[in-house]
């Protein structure tokens, strides 16, 4: 990371990174297939998590507050005290294009896992689908909102800021929440 945000990512080789962490290149691609995931380490897991946000949200939840419970409660703690870490990684992602279409692709990911739970908890292809997509915005514009920030709100505060935004732009959107008979499950 350090290397990257001294020299640009797209001017940092490996051989330069294995020198500057005292490895060789051999040992580097037993854990990384190119420098690209040092940067994304970590995405295979995704899918995972996205289940353990389904698996703990209660039946009666809403989709939104499926979303909100899970990244407030799942997400966030994977989040704390990594503020410095995360903006780096953004400042050095936001650098390169094809790290940028990187990222787009793991919130595609994200959306499609999202879908897949949503399904499962009783909503249409075309509802998981919206719902879904809602709620990587909400995460990506929570999580934007967090490392534009100076550290000290945790991302949970963060996720509570972009819920009240939307609040804000659509206000009626929870007096239309469905009743208990509409609930999926």
């Amino acid at each position: 990371m350090t290397l990257f945000a001294e020299r640009g990512f797209a001017d940092t080789t490996v051989p330069q990174i294995t020198a500057r962490a005292g490895l060789t290149t051999r040992t580097f691609f037993r854990h990384y297939a190119d420098k690209r995931e040092v940067l994304f380490a970590g995405e295979d897991e995704l899918p995972e998590v996205v289940a353990r946000v389904f698996a703990q949200a209660p039946a009666e939840l809403t989709p939104l507050e499926v979303v909100v419970q899970g990244l407030q409660n799942v997400i966030a703690p994977r989040f704390d005290n990594q503020w410095a870490y995360f903006r780096a990684r953004r400042d050095i992602v936001n650098t390169d294009v094809a790290l940028l279409e990187r990222d787009a692709h793991k919130l595609a990911s994200l959306a499609r896992s999202g879908a897949a739970g949503f399904i499962d908890r009783g909503l249409t292809p075309l509802q998981a689908g919206i719902a879904a997509t809602l709620a990587v915005g909400l995460y990506d514009a929570a999580f934007q909102l967090w490392l534009d920030g100076d550290g000290t709100t945790t991302f949970a505060q963060a996720v509570t800021r972009a819920v009240e935004a939307l609040d804000d732009i659509y206000p009626g959107h929870r007096a239309g929440q469905r009743s208990e008979a509409d609930r999926p499950g």
